[in-house]
């Protein structure tokens, strides 16, 4: 294989009790590989396509990423977010920012500047606002949903949301973005904006986006542990994400992550219940699921 391709997922956890939530998650899922897919197609970028994937995810609030976030203990909204371009391994991330409508944004200017890699709090929001982006008040993060989670324990989003790419030219991009765990401490920052634990991309090898429990994904160092796996062990890409994802285990705790290879292979891995997940490879049919099963 060798031809354009997108991976999105929609977070790792639970299975929806709701079949319609289910059938709003996989239509989620569908729109941004669609947003993701449209710019490939047209010769853009792997970094302009995940890009475009996240920002349909994090507009939606079936899912823990931007509207529809995971609040924190007191009520608040905290967003991380991170972009990794494969072909220099340039990377931008931002956390426990608030009001920054698309993070995911937010994290691209931050790989643009190019002067950190990592920005945190009200220093990266108003990071965020220098660089122009759309910003929200707080009340359009929060859904009902989030707000019976945080206070009965009743079913939350899941995990996170992400994107993997590779464009015509054989450049590899990731991106991953999330409002985190519900009930989290005020300035709890998990994976997602952890350049080699959320987020990896490497022209040479792999883009992987990681979702699940935050603290166990940072411990494996869990996106670039397939890489690690792909490039000195010389596993396949099914394989390394496998055995990758197993690992996990160690601690106690599932998750799962999505990919693309340099030749264009992907795979969705999960050890959780369910994964919102999606792909569209060349020219092939848009695939989306929650259950393990593809349902």
């Amino acid at each position: 294989m060798d031809e354009i391709a997108i991976v999105v997922h929609g977070g790792a956890g639970g299975l929806p009790r709701d079949p319609d939530r289910r059938e709003r998650m996989r239509a989620g899922a569908e729109s941004a590989v669609e947003a993701g897919h449209a710019v490939l197609a047209a010769g853009g970028s792997a970094l302009d396509a995940v890009e475009a994937a996240v920002v349909v995810l994090e507009d939606d609030p079936e899912f823990n990423a931007g509207r529809g976030a995971a609040l924190t203990e007191y009520g608040r909204v905290e967003l991380d977010a991170s972009m990794m371009d494969g072909t220099n391994r340039a990377a931008g991330a931002v956390a426990a920012v608030r009001g920054v409508r698309n993070p995911v944004r937010a994290a691209r200017a931050v790989l643009e500047d190019g002067r950190h890699v990592l920005l945190v709090g009200e220093p990266a929001t108003e990071f965020a606002a220098t660089a122009g982006l759309d910003f929200e008040a707080e009340t359009y993060f929060v859904t009902e949903r989030e707000r019976q989670a945080l206070a009965s324990a009743a079913e939350p989003a899941h995990g996170t949301v992400g994107a993997v790419a590779r464009d015509a030219a054989g450049r590899l991009a990731a991106a991953t973005s999330t409002g985190g765990v519900s009930g989290q401490r005020l300035g709890r920052v998990g994976d997602s904006p952890l350049i080699g634990a959320g987020t990896w991309a490497d022209d040479a090898t792999v883009a992987v986006s990681c979702t699940g429990h935050g603290e166990s994904i940072i411990r494996s160092a869990l996106a670039h542990e397939v890489d690690a796996l792909l490039r000195h062990q010389g596993l396949g890409l099914e394989e390394a994400c496998a055995v990758a994802v197993r690992d996990l285990g160690r601690w106690g705790e599932d998750g799962g992550l999505i990919a693309v290879s340099s030749r264009g292979e992907v795979a969705a891995t999960f050890s959780s219940p369910g994964m919102t997940r999606g792909w569209r490879v060349g020219d092939g049919p848009v695939f989306t699921a929650v259950a393990p099963d593809g349902g």
